[in-house]
């Protein structure tokens, strides 16, 4: 089991070489247990714990390595729709109108046993 102290001084390449270690290592032991051939089961816990480990470490190395840069103090306001769009969104909202317009409303069906009472009733 690895501390997170210990892994920081090592060097990258090596924690590179160390996560390739044990993501080989967590799969033989995933591969182990499916076979009933790993007897240590809690060797699988602790592989991934240490690889965890491992990549967080890798990606907090990389970050503090990699240029500060200042943040924008605010984007640009986005554009209004241009003409094009908008004449193409009133043509299809008047489609769509149009071929629900003409429409008549469906009318619910009614049970066999409602008409022929009504049809005696008559």
């Amino acid at each position: 089991m690895f501390k997170a102290k210990d892994l920081r001084e090592r060097t990258p390449e090596d924690l590179r070489e160390l996560e390739k270690t044990l993501s080989k290592d967590s799969f033989q032991n995933r591969f182990k247990n499916f076979t009933n051939r790993l007897d240590d089961t809690s060797a699988i816990k602790k592989a991934r714990k240490d690889l965890a480990r491992v990549k967080t470490v890798l990606a907090a190395q990389a970050k503090a390595a990699a240029p500060v840069e200042a943040p924008e103090a605010k984007t640009a306001p986005k554009p209004a729709a241009t003409k094009k769009a908008v004449a193409k969104a009133e043509v299809k909202s008047a489609e769509s109108a149009s071929s629900t317009a003409g429409a008549a409303p469906k009318a619910p069906k009614k049970s066999a046993k409602k008409t022929a009472a009504k049809d005696e009733a008559k």
